[in-house]
């Protein structure tokens, strides 16, 4: 296979890359649509669409400021002009920024019932389509890995084998996925705790994989900036579920108390 592939239709050229992109999108909104259908959704239909808002403009945000934190010695330089500035993004800013623009709509609307739940196995099959498409791109998506010697290197084109993090992506997803479902045929988890172990499944494995792609480090941070706000985003529900446990433990003691 020959990277960055692209498909040929006669004289068009398409970037597959562009077209999983795409299927990524649709693909998992459909895929929303036919679980809410079966789901009984204690939010309504309108509240559900200004917390899809809400999640888009946040995700669009956050995916576009983290992008340009990684590499902040080109701020001031923008390779290629001022579009770098609106064409760099990061599924971590996106799911972080995304999460903050729904909780700040939730707030705004007063919808206390969790909304993320429902959202979870579409994301992951986006998320799957869209890594797969970043795969196919080769160097030009800069989401490759480093050097190495391991049988499954891939070359995507400069004549260096290569860990193909998106590939290791791609399974970690599916494992989570599977993960889920099979947890919740056991039992059903609490409302909210679906989406939080994806976050934090995520988090965990972007955290990482960090280190086997060659972006450096700024200097004097140690970690990257998707690093840093994967490390933000664990530390966030980290302290959720602390929360959740001694309210859980307060209750008990009041009921053992009456």
């Amino acid at each position: 296979m020959t990277y960055p592939v692209q498909l040929t239709l006669g004289p068009l050229v398409l970037p597959v890359h562009l077209l999983f992109e795409v299927l990524a999108y649709s693909a998992g909104y459909r895929f929303y649509q036919t679980l809410r259908a079966r789901t009984l959704d204690p939010i309504s239909d309108e509240h559900r669409l200004w917390i899809f808002v809400g999640c888009a403009a946040g995700a669009l945000l956050g995916s576009r400021a983290l992008g340009l934190l990684e590499h902040p010695e080109l701020l001031t330089h923008p390779p290629g002009g001022w579009l770098y500035y609106f064409t760099n993004k990061t599924i971590v800013g996106g799911l972080l920024g995304g999460l903050i623009g729904v909780e700040l709509t939730k707030k705004r609307l007063g919808v206390t019932a969790s909304s993320g739940d429902l959202m979870v196995y579409p994301i992951l099959l986006g998320m799957c389509l869209g890594r797969l498409g970043c795969h196919f791109a080769g160097l030009t998506d800069g989401t490759f890995g480093t050097a190495t010697t391991l049988p499954w290197g891939i070359d995507f084109g400069d004549g260096i084998p290569r860990h193909p993090t998106n590939l290791y992506e791609i399974g970690w997803l599916a494992l989570l996925g599977a993960g889920l479902w099979l947890a919740e045929r056991r039992r059903p988890l609490p409302a909210g705790w679906r989406f939080r172990f994806f976050m934090v499944g995520y988090l965990l494995f972007r955290l990482l994989v960090e280190f086997l792609k060659p972006t450096p480090a700024p200097s004097g941070w140690g970690l990257t900036a998707i690093q840093w706000a994967c490390v933000a985003g664990l530390g966030y529900y980290g302290w959720l579920w602390g929360r959740t446990y001694r309210l859980k433990s307060a209750g008990s003691t009041s009921k053992s108390i009456a």
